[in-house]
């Protein structure tokens, strides 16, 4: 009888979270075309019944980048497919928050799905960042913009025309990361994250996600139309009297 391959991507489902742990750890996780397939079929999901995700690899890793034996025997029409690209847009366009838990690596593509987060923490043995041209290719699943509003466009540039890999320290001074912990208390940081979402409206995190990615030339309109939409919401009335009334006593 054969034995089943593993999973790519374990899922642990809660009521108000999702864990997704990269789980290819003979290649350091490395994002091969089952992960891919497994991230659509979970955004999928979390499409059909929003809640917050956490990202987060095994064994000390996050993940080492994209599978290179499959990268290399890709062609221009698989390019033009973004395989990886359309996979890590669906993890960005996610109604409810994303956050990123990184351990160890996080290169090339496992570096752009962790940019397609929300929320990034990590710990102390962190590095981070595109290595992509010395492999005769071009960081095009998200680096070449996302990057640059993380980071701002002279530090982006940096990263991705030299491949410099940033440590954990430089990657929280340069906003890339917000907050480290140590390896065995990252897990249970991003789970803390996730508890004080959850303790805020639904709806009011998805429309303020909402107002974050659109477009500068959105503003101030679609925040003034996702407020008045809140503004008549029985969650807005209730929360509200109950901070008034808390308040009076």
């Amino acid at each position: 009888m054969p034995v089943p391959a593993q999973l790519p991507l374990v899922v642990e489902r809660r009521d108000d979270r999702v864990v997704a742990t990269l789980s290819r750890p003979d290649v350091r996780n490395a994002i091969d075309q089952r992960t891919i397939d497994a991230l659509h079929e979970l955004c999928a999901e979390l499409e059909r019944q929003p809640r917050t995700l956490i990202l987060i690899g095994a064994d000390g890793v996050f993940a080492s980048g994209a599978d290179i034996a499959q990268l290399r025997d890709r062609g221009a029409a698989d390019a033009r497919r973004g395989i990886n690209t359309r996979a890590f847009q669906r993890v960005r366009n996610l109604p409810m928050p994303v956050i990123a838990a990184i351990d160890g690596y996080a290169l090339g593509g496992g570096a752009e799905l962790a940019y397609a987060a929300d929320i990034r923490i990590g710990t102390p043995r962190l590095q981070i960042g595109n290595p992509e041209t010395g492999l005769g290719i071009i960081a095009a699943a998200g680096a070449t913009w996302r990057l640059r509003e993380i980071v701002g466009e002279g530090r982006a540039a940096e990263m991705l025309l030299t491949g410099r890999i940033l440590d954990a320290a430089t990657a929280v001074d340069w906003g890339l990361v917000s907050s480290l912990f140590e390896p065995a208390d990252l897990l249970a940081a991003a789970h803390a994250l996730a508890d004080r979402i959850a303790r805020n409206d639904p709806l009011a995190t998805r429309h303020t996600k909402t107002a974050l990615l659109a477009p500068p030339a959105a503003h101030p309109e679609i925040d003034l139309e996702l407020q008045a939409e809140l503004f008549e919401s029985p969650e807005k009335q209730r929360r509200m009297t109950a901070f008034l009334e808390g308040r009076s006593r």
